[in-house]
């Protein structure tokens, strides 16, 4: 039997994964006409989410800004360096297309974050405030950019219409 340390981190994974997944369920049904199953599947997803916050919480997994920086440099390291190449290696080999282009666009865009990190923990380590600049995401492949949205984006091709505004 696992202990509790592995239990939390196991309920934590599944009930993040389920809390978006719940909110893409609820985009669907907004699509299909279903606008009450939309707001249970967005209800559903808000109650797992607060279940994910309190077993990160119970497994003490929330630190200060710069602890938090340096777990989200050491995941998006790991994942542009080893996960991502592994599984567009596999999806190649297995004639996945629609993967490879999935596993290439966010090992493009997990290494932005890498570096975005980085930089934000010199700063926080400096005793510095980051300055306010505008956050842009693609909506298509999730390319992050400091600034302004770019024209086209240079991950995926989409036009600056596709780039979300983050508040």
């Amino acid at each position: 039997m696992a202990n509790t340390d592995e239990n939390l981190k196991a309920a934590f994974a599944g009930e993040s994964q389920a809390s978006r997944k719940y909110l893409y369920f609820a985009e669907q049904a907004e699509k299909d006409g279903q606008s009450q199953v939309a707001r249970l599947f967005r209800a559903a997803s808000e109650a797992e989410t607060v279940h994910a916050r309190n077993h990160l919480n119970a497994m003490n997994g929330i630190g200060s800004v710069a602890d938090n920086l340096k777990v989200a440099i050491s995941g998006e390291n790991y994942e542009f360096i080893e996960m991502y190449p592994d599984f567009i290696t596999q999806s190649k080999a297995d004639k996945s297309k629609k993967a490879e282009i999935s596993f290439n666009w966010a090992n493009k865009v997990e290494k932005i974050h890498f570096d975005l990190y980085s930089k934000a923990l010199k700063e926080v380590q400096s005793g510095k405030k980051l300055p306010g600049k505008l956050i842009y995401v693609c909506q298509n492949c999730g390319n992050t950019v400091e600034g302004d949205a770019p024209e086209v984006c240079p991950i995926c091709g989409k036009p600056r219409d596709w780039f979300k505004k983050i508040e």
